[in-house]
C-alpha cells in the first residue's frame, strides 16, 4: 500500500464512527505499515481521519489486476490482504 491508494476498512471502529467497508483514501505514510487514511462523502468532504495498521486495510483495485501487477505478484498480493472472519 502507497500513497493516495484506495482501501477500505476491514473492521468495526464505532469510537470514531467507521465501520467495515467504509472506503478511504492514504493520505500520508508514516512507516512501513502505518497509513493515515482519509475518508471522504461522495461530494469530496472528509468525515474521519485514523492512523491505521495494514492488516485492519484492504487495498481496492479498480480495473483488472493483471494490467497493473506482474502475474506472478498477483495471488501473494491480493490474497494476502484477505483473513477469514
Amino acid at each position: 500500500m502507497k500513497l493516495l491508494d484506495v482501501v477500505a476498512l476491514l473492521e468495526d471502529l464505532p469510537e470514531i464512527n467507521l465501520y467495515r467497508g467504509q472506503v478511504g483514501t492514504i493520505v500520508e505514510v508514516y512507516e512501513p505499515g502505518i497509513f493515515e487514511v482519509e475518508f471522504s462523502d461522495n461530494n469530496g468532504r472528509a468525515y474521519a481521519m485514523k492512523t491505521l495498521k495494514k492488516k485492519q486495510l484492504v487495498l481496492l483495485y479498480h480495473e483488472p489486476i493483471s494490467k497493473i501487477m506482474p502475474s506472478k505478484q498477483i495471488k501473494k498480493t491480493v490474497f494476502s490482504n484477505y483473513r477469514i472472519l
